[in-house]
Formats: structure tokens, C-alpha cells, sequence
């Protein structure tokens, strides 16, 4: 079969199971193509492959789509998530779906082994998050599984609407590290509950704005922890949905004054009762809001629409901690509205280990005694400078280790479950590096 017959027929299914779901086509079809390009990128010919399936599609195209994508490489997607917030009937088929075109990403010109890596634990993620079957992705490899550890890096399954506030506190207090975080979560919901209780009770309250900012760098779990937030706060009865829409400057800017006030509004409506997420928010204002007319429009609009809407909305910005102290001290609006900051540190290596071990339990590998003690030295001459991803980095190095576990056994014809399944030291790479620009 062809790359383009097989993302093409992947992406017939999935959109006709988001037809079913009443999701439109043409979102589910963008999503879809965003995760198989953020999968490939690193696949040479992938862009003239990925363009054959989305016609007049250029290079540049595919690589705007990957770096749109580059989150759902160990997350939900924005349509699965939505799906499994609702409890759709068709989540299951969905993120089935999106396995398969995780697999399709694979043949996407000259897949490379980490391709191969990034299409396993993508499929694990949607799969984990719907609590689907396992789909074998990557040729040899094992059916990705639901994971048995959570960490910040492998997130939990998109909150239920049911679960209790102890219940998402408690997968809060699972994840690895993160000690500072989860304390002010805490102190935070005792806050929150002790308010909601108060007014129910007919006493006066202070107004306690729920609007966060999470500084820390790349891979330090601030998704994961916007996710759980998201269902507390539904939980608690704050939020009516419990929602997490994920967003950065691209889809709320657009490319001409007077059109970005209507996209950041649509954005917004659709995190309407739910938590609204903009990674990197101070690219918003580069520093300069009077410098950037877009971006001011999109922070003016935002700032209105957190006061229209600031009954059944929160709203959490994340990014580097000196330039969020910028982008929040640039305009009153948000200085009023962003009181409360949560710091996310980087990770020990022991904490690192522990993603890794956990990620390479949720899509069903075991990493041998060498394999573990390869991975310190990693971490060992691995710099600690801002660039450095944190879980991600432990994730990257997995993806990579899979794709090469994948060549490794490629003239083997019949595997024992053993093999299959166990990541030697050899299996991972001496010099794990990650994707230019990815810093979420």
C-alpha cells in the first residue's frame, strides 16, 4: 500500500466516525493530518507524501501542520478530548482512528526509526485516554497499552465528569515529582471550596480570581496538571463542563487586524465552561504590546472575554517564568486577573527515570538493568540549560529507543514476547536530541 492510500483511507475512517460524533469533517480531517506530519517530520520525502493527501499543500504546510501537531505526540487531541469530556459514544472509534493514522505516519516517505518511536507512544496516548484496545503501530513492535504510571509526561485519561475532586487529587499526587505543584493545587481547591461553601451559605465572600500562570520550562508536566485542574474545577462545580482547550499565538492570531478579535473570541466560546490553556502566551505580546497590533488585539479580546464569561471560565497561561512576568505585568487587564502563579521545577534525574520507566510500561516495554544505567549517563552529560525538555527529553529518548528496538529486530521473524518487549542498552541513543522550536 502507497503512503497516500494508506493516510488517505485512515483519514476517510476518521472522519467518518467524526461525522458520526457530530464533530465537522473538515476539523477532524486537519486534526489528523497536524498529527501525522508532527509524527513524520523527521521522515525525509514525508512533506511530498503528507502533501499528495491534502492538495495544494506546500512544505512549509506540512511543517506549520507538525509544529500545530507536535502536542498530540503524547497527549489527546483537542477533538478527543472533547469527545471523551461529552462521554461520546464514538471516543472509542475515534481514538482508534487516530492510531491508525499514527501507523499510517510510518510510511510517510523514508520513515526513520525514531518515526517509528513517535507513532508507538502517540497511540498510546489516544488510546489511553479513550480506554481503547491496543493498535500495533510500526511494523514488529508491540500493541501500545494503557499505562500502568502516570506522569506528567504520559497525561492521565482526559478527565471523567464523574470523578470526584479526592479522586483527581489523588492522580495529581501520583504523577512523578512535582511537589510545589501539587501543594499549591491543594491549597488552592481548599481555597476554592471554602469560598464556594461560604457563598452557599449566605456569607460574604472576597471575589478569588480562578485564572492561573504556570512558569517553568519544556516538559515539566504544566499540560498534564492544566488537564487535572480542569476536572477539579468541574468537580468543585465551578466549571460546567471541565474541558481543557489547548491553544498558542497561531490559533488565536490571525492575519489581519479586525479578524483576530473574532478568532480569539471563537476560541474562547469553545472553552466556554471549561479551562482554557495558552502555552507560550507571552509570544502574544513579543515583548512589546504596542509593537505587535496583533497580538494586543488578541490579549484586549481575551481580557473582555474573561470578563464576559468569568462565571464558567478559567483561563491558564504558561511559558518561561521571567518573560510570563512580562507578558502579565504589560497589561492591567491581566495583572488584575492572574494573581495566582504555580512554579513547575525540572525534574532530578531519579524523577526522569521514573517517566521513563513509566511511558515505557504504558506502551508495554520494559527497559533491562543496562538500558536504565545507559540513560543516567545520558542525563550525566546531558546539558541542564533552558532548551533542556524534561519529561520530554525521558519521552524523546524513548521514541527513539522503540524506533531503534523496531530495526534491531527487523530480520526477525518470529520474536519471542521477550524480545519484543524488552529495550536494551543499546536501544537508546547517546545523544538524544528533540525537534527544533518545540517547547510546549
Amino acid at each position: 500500500m502507497s503512503a497516500k492510500g494508506g493516510l488517505d483511507e485512515t483519514l476517510s475512517t476518521l472522519v467518518a466516525v467524526a461525522t458520526r460524533a457530530g464533530v465537522a469533517a473538515d476539523r477532524a480531517r486537519a486534526e489528523a493530518l497536524s498529527l501525522a506530519a508532527a509524527l513524520a517530520e523527521s521522515a525525509p520525502g514525508a512533506p511530498a507524501d503528507w502533501a499528495k493527501v491534502s492538495p495544494g499543500a506546500t512544505t512549509q504546510d506540512f511543517f506549520d501542520a507538525a509544529v500545530r501537531g507536535r502536542r498530540w505526540r503524547g497527549a489527546p487531541t483537542a477533538v478527543l478530548t472533547e469527545l471523551v469530556t461529552a462521554g461520546s459514544p464514538e471516543k472509542v472509534a475515534y481514538a482508534e482512528a487516530l492510531a491508525e493514522v499514527a501507523s499510517a505516519a510510518c510510511m510517510l516517505g523514508e520513515p526513520t526509526m525514531r518515526v517509528v518511536g513517535n507513532a508507538s507512544v502517540a497511540a498510546a496516548a489516544q488510546l489511553q485516554a479513550a480506554g481503547a484496545r491496543p493498535v500495533q503501530v510500526g511494523g514488529p513492535t508491540p500493541a501500545a497499552a494503557a499505562p500502568a504510571v502516570e506522569t506528567a509526561e504520559q497525561p492521565a485519561a482526559v478527565e471523567d465528569p464523574a470523578k470526584s475532586v479526592e479522586e483527581l487529587l489523588a492522580e495529581l499526587d501520583a504523577l512523578t515529582g512535582l511537589g510545589t505543584v501539587k501543594r499549591e493545587v491543594h491549597r488552592q481547591v481548599a481555597v476554592l471550596r471554602v469560598e464556594k461553601l461560604r457563598t452557599e451559605a449566605g456569607l460574604k465572600s472576597p471575589t478569588i480570581t480562578r485564572h492561573l500562570v504556570f512558569v517553568g520550562n519544556p516538559g515539566t508536566g504544566k499540560t498534564t496538571v492544566a488537564r487535572l485542574v480542569s476536572g477539579i474545577y468541574k468537580a468543585l462545580g465551578l466549571l460546567s463542563k471541565g474541558q481543557l482547550v489547548e491553544v498558542d499565538r497561531s490559533e488565536l492570531v490571525a492575519g489581519y487586524l479586525g479578524q483576530t478579535a473574532t478568532k480569539t473570541a471563537e476560541v474562547v466560546a469553545s472553552a466556554a465552561g471549561g479551562v482554557l490553556f495558552i502555552d507560550e502566551a507571552y509570544s502574544l505580546t513579543a515583548g512589546d504590546l504596542g509593537a505587535d497590533q496583533y497580538g494586543r488585539e488578541a490579549v484586549d479580546t481575551l481580557v473582555k472575554e474573561m470578563e464576559d464569561r468569568r462565571d464558567d471560565l478559567v483561563v491558564i497561561v504558561a511559558g518561561y517564568p521571567e518573560p510570563m512576568e512580562t507578558f502579565i505585568a504589560a497589561n492591567p487587564g491581566l495583572a488584575s486577573r492572574f494573581r495566582t502563579t504555580i512554579a513547575f521545577d525540572d525534574y532530578t534525574d531519579d524523577e526522569l527515570t521514573d517517566i521513563l520507566t513509566g511511558l515505557a510500561d504504558g506502551a508495554d516495554y520494559e527497559l533491562v538493568p543496562a538500558a536504565l544505567e545507559r540513560f543516567h549517563e545520558i542525563l550525566v552529560a546531558t546539558p541542564r540549560g533552558r532548551s533542556f525538555g524534561n519529561g520530554r527529553f525521558a519521552r524523546n529518548v524513548l521514541e527513539a529507543a522503540i524506533g531503534r528496538h523496531a530495526w534491531r529486530l527487523r530480520d526477525v521473524t518470529a520474536p519471542t514476547t521477550d524480545e519484543l518487549r524488552q529495550i536494551l542498552a543499546s536501544d537508546l541513543s547517546d545523544e538524544p536530541t528533540e525537534p527544533e522550536g518545540e517547547e510546549s
